[in-house]
């Protein structure tokens, strides 16, 4: 009597990692908490937690193109389409802007979105809160030229993103002439949120980082020279709760291990071998240190990696 339960549980659609179940918990809370509130009314606690998991979706996602979640191609592809849902944009867009931008460039100087295109080598509040604009306006002929490239070569991965902006444009659609007051707030707004967090995170781990490439090998204790000065890292408690997204050298180092395994890695490889300032504990510190109160005393701002050179920009 196993065997058929052994052939039956086979069929199941099943997880890469165990530590996903963090992921799908995420994905089903969101959009419950929101309909909650759609029929019951809005309340203060349950809107801030969904605006908290709005950020961990985006991180989700960012996970999910790197490694998929499923072992099954048609549940990472349900999964796609939630995440578009939920996010209130399509998924591919990670590959042209992330994978095939950010990943291959390191915040380099060929990185389109990298921090210090924009108004200098800066690391401060306003820098933060504008770079989602200025990022997107950069990224938009990526995604264009991503999909022109798709539709003469791979016409079916073309109709797939297709498919997602049509459900995610549909989903607006609907919602709003449902009743509009209610997809704003409940939807929309979160929505966008968490799209501005997505983009913001890429201020807070590379502003004041060292972008251009190194120009010699590194040396085995030159933290100072270290060509992994490209990125900020956290460590603080609500790392765990955002997928460890803030110990960001060792997922560049490392694109495709699973999320719960950075924390190792980071300890293990790569903590001790990027400049000291690059080591941050936790995330929420670090904004009122550098954003707040750095705005009044100097004493408490980043210094630049990155020597003022016009050539690196």
């Amino acid at each position: 009597m196993a065997r058929p339960r052994l052939e039956v549980s086979r069929r199941l659609p099943r997880l890469r990692h165990r530590r996903d179940w963090q992921s799908l918990a995420y994905l089903v809370a969101l959009p419950a908490l929101a309909a909650w509130q759609w029929f019951h009314g809005f309340n203060v606690v349950l809107y801030g937690l969904m605006l908290f998991l709005t950020l961990g979706v985006g991180v989700i996602h960012h996970n999910h193109v790197h490694l998929r979640m499923w072992r099954s191609r048609r549940m990472n592809r349900i999964t796609d389409f939630w995440i578009t849902l939920l996010q209130g944009h399509p998924t591919f867009v990670f590959w042209p802007a992330h994978v095939a931008n950010h990943h291959r460039h390191r915040h380099g100087p060929k990185d389109v979105a990298r921090t210090y295109r924009f108004g200098g080598d800066t690391n401060h509040l306003w820098g933060y809160l504008l770079h989602p604009f200025q990022a997107v306006w950069v990224l938009m002929p990526l995604f264009f030229a991503w999909l022109g490239r798709l539709r003469r070569h791979r016409r079916g991965a073309w109709r797939y993103c297709m498919a997602q902006y049509a459900l995610w444009l549909a989903s607006w659609a609907v919602l709003l002439a449902i009743d509009w007051r209610k997809a704003l707030l409940f939807v929309i707004v979160p929505q966008l949120h968490g799209l501005h967090w997505l983009l913001a995170t890429n201020y807070l781990q590379h502003a004041h980082a060292d972008g251009r490439k190194p120009a010699r090998k590194e040396a085995p204790r030159d933290t100072a020279g270290s060509r992994l000065n490209y990125a900020r890292n956290f460590e603080g408690l609500v790392n765990p709760l955002l997928f460890n997204i803030g110990l960001h050298t060792a997922h560049h180092e490392n694109p495709h291990a699973h999320w719960s395994e950075l924390t190792r890695l980071h300890r293990a490889h790569y903590r001790a071998r990027v400049d000291p300032v690059l080591n941050e504990g936790g995330l929420v510190p670090y904004m009122v240190r550098v954003f707040v109160l750095g705005a009044v005393w100097p004493r408490f701002r980043s210094r630049p990696l990155m020597p003022r050179d016009p050539s690196t920009h």
